[in-house]
C-alpha cells in the first residue's frame, strides 16, 4: 500500500500499520536524528515538537515521508506554527513545544489545553525529559531530547505506532549507548 493511500485511509479514521517518529529539541545538532532515522527503518510520518533552530529543510528531506513540526522557543526566525492539532486514525493529536504553556513549573495547562482542544494525544518537548502519562482520557507525550537530554546520557524519542484495533502504542527509545544496545520500552495505556 502507498504512503499516499495509507494518509487517506488514516483521513477517514484508520490506522494500518502505521509507525511514527516523534522526536523534540535537536537544537541544530542533526547526527542523532539522521542516527534514529537509520536505526528505526521506515517511518510514515515524523513528528518534531520544536527547537529545529533553522534544520526545518535538513529534517523534511531526510524523513522520506510527511513530517509535521511546530516551533520551539529557539526557533526565532522560523515560520513554523507554534502548535498544531492533527487527525491520526481516530485520534485527535495536538503538538507543540510547551514552552508557551510553561510546561518547566508543571503540565497543568498543558492538560487544560488539551481538554479545551478535544485532544486525545497531546506531544510536546521544550523540558529535554521524557514524559508519558494520562490525563482524563487523553495521552500527554514528550520524546525528551534528541540532542541535550535532562533526564539521560544520551538523546532520547519515541516511536509510535498501533494494533490491528487502533490502540496506540509508545515505544521510548534512546540512542546506543558506548556500553549496551539501544534500550526501548513499549507500552500501551489503558482508558
Amino acid at each position: 500500500m502507498c504512503l499516499r493511500h495509507k494518509v487517506c485511509r488514516l483521513q477517514k479514521g484508520m490506522v494500518i500499520n502505521m509507525k511514527i517518529l516523534i522526536v523534540s529539541d535537536t537544537h541544530h545538532r542533526n547526527e542523532n536524528y539522521l542516527k534514529v532515522l537509520q536505526k528505526v527503518g521506515k517511518v510514515d510520518m515524523v513528528i518534531h515538537l520544536g527547537d529545529v533552530e533553522g534544520s526545518e529543510y535538513t529534517i523534511q528531506e531526510a524523513a522520506g515521508c510527511p513530517v509535521e513540526m511546530v516551533c520551539g522557543n529557539n526557533d526565532f526566525f522560523s515560520e513554523l506554527p507554534s502548535e498544531k492539532t492533527l487527525q491520526i486514525g481516530k485520534y485527535r493529536v495536538m503538538i507543540t513545544h510547551g514552552h508557551r504553556y510553561y510546561i518547566g513549573m508543571g503540565n497543568e495547562m498543558l492538560k487544560q489545553e488539551a481538554i479545551a482542544h478535544g485532544a486525545d494525544i497531546v506531544m510536546y518537548g521544550h523540558t529535554h525529559r521524557r514524559d508519558l502519562t494520562t490525563y482524563k482520557n487523553s495521552y500527554i507525550v514528550n520524546p525528551g531530547s534528541l540532542a541535550l537530554p535532562r533526564d539521560n546520557r544520551v538523546g532520547t524519542y519515541m516511536l509510535l505506532d498501533f494494533d490491528q484495533h487502533g490502540t496506540p502504542f509508545f515505544a521510548e527509545n534512546e540512542l546506543p549507548r558506548l556500553e549496551s544496545n539501544v534500550s526501548s520500552f513499549r507500552r500501551k495505556f489503558d482508558m
